[in-house]
C-alpha cells in the first residue's frame, strides 16, 4: 500500500506510477481513442488490443480537487492498475453535493456565467453561457488523466441533481450545450461520455428528451466519441430504454442485487454491445436494497461475477473517492483496490474477451448453488458463475463459497491443467492428479479458506 499525503507525496506517486504498478512503457499503454471491437462485444484501442475496463468513479473531482490534487489522485490510480476514470461530473452540485449550491471549483470557478429566469442557483444556470475559465480547468483535468493513461468518461450533466437545470433550459438549449461539449472535447482522444446517473425518471418523456438532447448535441459534432447512459437505481441496463440503445455504444449495467442477474440481462440484450458494470456496491459504503456493506469479499464477488457473465470490465467505487470528502487522501489504497489490481492482472493474463457465459450449465453441471432473487444480498449469494472460450481452450469458474463443483470435461478441447486461483491475494495452486482428460465429468473441491479467510475461489481449466 502507498502512503499518501495529498501534496507532499505527488512526486513519489508519479514515480510509482511509472516504475511500479503502471504501464512499463509508452508502447504498453492503451492507444486512445477506444472503439468497439468487430464482434461488438468489447472495446479495443487503436492497436486493436482488447481494453479491459478497470475504472474508478471520481464523480466529484471538479468540485473538490485542485489540479495538483488531481495529479496525486491519477498517479495513485495508475499505480494500482486503473485505466479509466468513470465517471467525472462536468458540473458538481445538487443532490450528491448539497453544500455546493453554485457548483464551483475549490478556487471559485463557476461552470456558467448567467442564469435563466426563476433563480440564481445551479438549477437556473444558463447553459448557453459556459465559463471559459471553468472549462479550461476541465480541459486540464482530462489532460492530466491522459498523462496517466486513463480513459475518461465525462458525465455532461448528471441527472440525480441537475435534471431541474436541463428542464429549466429546454430541449433546444440542451442540444446546443451538447454541441458545445462535443466541439470542445473532440480533440481529446481519451474522452467518452456517460449520460444520466441514477436517472430514475427516464420513462418520463419530457425528462428523457432533455437528457437525450445533450447526448444528441455531442453526437452531432463528434459521432466518433463513444457514449452510454446510466439509468435507474437499483438495477438497470442502458438498453432497457430502446431509445437510449440507439444512442449508446456501451450497455452500462447497474446492479445492487447479485451482479450476475443484471449482467446476464445486459449480455442478452439487442443490439449486441459491450456491457460492463457501471455501478454496484462501493468500497467502505453500506448501500443497496436490501443494504450490503462494500467489504473486500463483496467487491470480489461483483468483479468476478461480472467477467463470467459477459462483462468487459467495471467501475470500482469508493466512499471517499467518488465524493472526495474529508480524509480521502488516507483512503486511496484499500484492500479493495489491491484486490481489483489482482482481478485485472488475472483476466488480462487470459483471452478474457473470448469468454462466453455458461448460461445453460452445460459446463458447470453441478454445485453451482442457488440463483437467488433480486432481494438476495451480494454477501449472501452462493451462486457460482462459469464462462468458457468457444474453442474449448479455457474454462473459468468463480465460486463465492467453498464446496464441490462438477465440470463437464468434454467441453474442453484436450487435456487440461487445473488450478485454483485465490482472488484475495493472487496466488495459484495446482489441482493434484492433473492434467485432466477430455472426457466425462470431474468433481473439484477448493483447498479450504482463501488467504482472507473467506470461501471464494476461482477454478481455471487451461487446455491451451
Amino acid at each position: 500500500m502507498i502512503a499518501v499525503s495529498c501534496r507532499s507525496s505527488w512526486a513519489f506517486l508519479v514515480f510509482v506510477a511509472v516504475t511500479g504498478g503502471g504501464f512499463s512503457s509508452a508502447a504498453d499503454a492503451p492507444a486512445f481513442p477506444l472503439k468497439v471491437s468487430a464482434s461488438k462485444r468489447y472495446l479495443v484501442d487503436q492497436k486493436n488490443t482488447p481494453f479491459l475496463i478497470a475504472g474508478d468513479t471520481p464523480q466529484g473531482l471538479m468540485g473538490r480537487l485542485s489540479e495538483q490534487d488531481t495529479e496525486v489522485y491519477f498517479a495513485d490510480r495508475e499505480a494500482l492498475g486503473f485505466n479509466s476514470a468513470g465517471w467525472i461530473d462536468v458540473t458538481v452540485g445538487g443532490h450528491d453535493f448539497p453544500d455546493d449550491v453554485t457548483a464551483t471549483t475549490p478556487d471559485g470557478l463557476r461552470p456558467f456565467t448567467g442564469f435563466v429566469k426563476g433563480g440564481t442557483d445551479f438549477q437556473h444556470y444558463d447553459l448557453s453561457k459556459p465559463n471559459e475559465a471553468y472549462f479550461s480547468r476541465l480541459d486540464h483535468i482530462v489532460q492530466i488523466a491522459a498523462r496517466h493513461h486513463q480513459a475518461v468518461f465525462l458525465d455532461p450533466m448528471e441527472t440525480i441533481g441537475w435534471l431541474p437545470t436541463l428542464r429549466n433550459n429546454g430541449v433546444e438549449a440542451c442540444f446546443s450545450y451538447g454541441q458545445y461539449l462535443g466541439r470542445r472535447y473532440k480533440r481529446f482522444d481519451n474522452v467518452m461520455w456517460l449520460n444520466g446517473n441514477d436517472f430514475n425518471t427516464w420513462k418520463n418523456a419530457t425528462d428523457n428528451a432533455v437528457v437525450q438532447a445533450v447526448a444528441k448535441g455531442i453526437h452531432s459534432v463528434d459521432p466518433d466519441q463513444l457514449q452510454t447512459v446510466e439509468l435507474n437505481v437499483f438495477n438497470s441496463s442502458s438498453f432497457d430504454d430502446p431509445t437510449w440503445a440507439r444512442l449508446s455504444d456501451l450497455n452500462s449495467t447497474y446492479a445492487y442485487s447479485p451482479t450476475y442477474m443484471q449482467m446476464l440481462h445486459s449480455y442478452n440484450q439487442k443490439p449486441v454491445a459491450p456491457t460492463y458494470l457501471v455501478e454496484a456496491h462501493y468500497d467502505l459504503e453500506n448501500v443497496g436494497k436490501p443494504p450490503d456493506f462494500g467489504s473486500p469479499n463483496v467487491l470480489r464477488r461483483e468483479e468476478y461475477w461480472t467477467m463470467l457473465t459477459g462483462g468487459v470490465g467495471q467501475f470500482y467505487g469508493n466512499a471517499y473517492t467518488w465524493s472526495f470528502k474529508a480524509g480521502w487522501q488516507n483512503h486511496l489504497d484499500t484492500p479493495g483496490t489491491a484486490q481489483l489490481k489482482i482481478w485485472k492482472e488475472f483476466f488480462t493474463s487470459l483471452p478474457w474477451q473470448d469468454l462466453v457465459p455458461d448460461q445453460e450449465h452445460s459446463i458447470l453441471t453441478a454445485g453451482f448453488g442457488t440463483y437467488g432473487t433480486w432481494e438476495t444480498r451480494v454477501s449472501e449469494s452462493d451462486y457460482a458463475t462459469a464462462a468458457a472460450a468457444p474453442n474449448g481452450s479455457l474454462v473459468v469458474v468463480y465460486m463465492p463459497t467453498a464446496r464441490a463443483i462438477t465440470i463437464n470435461m468434454g467441453a474442453l478441447r484436450g487435456r487440461a491443467r487445473a488450478r485454483w486461483f485465490d482472488p484475495s491475494n493472487g496466488s495459484y495452486q495446482d489441482v493434484p492428479a492433473g492434467p485432466f482428460a477430455k472426457s466425462g465429468s470431474h468433481q473439484f473441491t477448493p483447498p479450504g479458506k482463501n488467504h482472507d479467510g473467506d470461501g471464494d475461489w476461482v477454478l481455471l481449466l487451461d487446455a491451451r
